[in-house]
């Protein structure tokens, strides 16, 4: 899966755990009818895709949704959702060509 918008923000690497565990943020916002501000989150080494990237630029990302179980001490079951980045490119937005249904005459000079 994939997704395209105009980043908003990137955070810097942060390191969990004594694993060293690495993540970073990037939000976008989304070039649609109704705008969604969406956070994908790179981890390991694929934090450092993200270092050549700027505000305000125009990107596409490859994603994964990734989900888990959690129980609770009080064993009340909740459920989390994680957008995951594996991708992420520069992209311009395609303009849309509009058609005037009107068909081009031939112009060759061809006898048959």
């Amino acid at each position: 899966m994939e997704i395209k918008g105009k980043i908003k923000f990137i955070d810097e690497t942060k390191t969990y755990g004594d694993k060293g565990f690495k993540k970073r943020e990037i939000v976008i916002m989304t070039d649609e009818q109704y705008p969604q501000a969406i956070s994908v989150e790179f981890v390991q080494d694929n934090t450092t895709l993200l270092d050549s990237f700027k505000k305000d630029q125009d990107v596409k990302i490859g994603i994964n949704i990734k989900g888990r179980e959690w129980v609770s001490p009080q064993n009340e079951t909740k459920y989390f959702n994680s957008i995951q980045g594996w991708r992420i490119d520069s992209y311009k937005a395609e303009e849309t060509v509009e058609k005037t249904g009107v068909e081009e005459e031939a112009t060759d000079d061809l006898p048959f």
